[in-house]
């Protein structure tokens, strides 16, 4: 067998195992996908669909290591290999990313899953399906240790255009409105997470306070005993752009 031969017995190999790289990293990306739209579709629990997406991360990984040694493999022999070997690391690269950052999350933010600008007197949930009592003192000090610079909004406009400002942010966020009382100053939503559709429910109380109207806002996971900051950030992205809406 001459060097050219033995190059190309080499090469082969290496090139369908990038291939199959490839499609490892594509069955980890279809993994979470396939969870979540049976989930938002009611084929099954979303327990399964996780599972669903806990399998497309593994597969990820293995693709993702696979593909580096390929391409290590590949550069030393000059194989044709390189190319869908680093495919293959770009396919399953950002999905092992944001499994770890999922992860990296679950430790960094306060274990909890309702997050209030007032913990003393919460906005209270009357409309939304299967309203939950906010969970008390234990929360209120986990939430003070973790987000210590959340509070309520205060604005120098009337409260029935803080209210109003309030519902059209609202409806502009593509939330669902479940209610809005102006008499009682309470607006309830729900917002669905992108991919899984996970429902976590808003209630905003608008109430005048002296020359200025006083916005407090609760917002918590229907799903799940955590949120890894998701709730917190949703509060203050929320007021944030309601002060912008409503400041002269």
């Amino acid at each position: 067998m001459t060097r050219s031969d033995s190059r190309n017995v080499t090469r082969a190999p290496l090139f369908w195992l990038a291939i199959l790289a490839v499609l490892t990293a594509l069955a980890g990306i279809a993994g979470p996908l396939i969870g979540a739209l049976g989930t938002r579709g009611g084929w099954w629990h979303f327990s399964t669909g996780l599972t669903y997406a806990e399998w497309g991360v593994y597969a990820a990984g293995i693709a993702l290591a696979l593909s580096l040694i390929l391409i290590i493999v590949a550069w030393r022999h000059k194989s044709p290999a390189l190319w869908p070997a680093a495919l293959g690391l770009a396919l399953a690269l950002p999905m092992v990313a944001m499994a770890i950052h999922w992860q990296f999350a679950a430790t960094r933010f306060a274990a909890i899953n309702d997050i209030s600008t007032d913990t003393e007197d919460p906005p209270m949930f009357w409309e939304v399906p299967n309203p939950m009592d906010y969970p008390g003192a234990a929360t209120a000090k986990k939430q003070h240790a973790g987000y210590p610079d959340l509070a309520p909004l205060n604005l120098t406009a009337p409260a029935p255009a803080v209210f109003q400002a309030t519902s059209d942010l609202v409806v502009q966020r593509g939330w669902e409105l479940v209610a809005a009382d102006p008499d009682e100053g309470r607006i309830e939503a729900i917002a669905y997470s992108t991919l899984f559709g996970f429902a976590d429910e808003v209630v905003l109380r608008i109430t005048s306070d002296g020359d200025t109207t006083l916005v407090d806002m609760r917002s918590h996971s229907r799903v799940g005993g955590i949120d890894r900051g998701v709730n917190a950030k949703r509060i203050e992205a929320f007021l944030s752009d309601l002060r912008a809406m409503v400041a002269p």
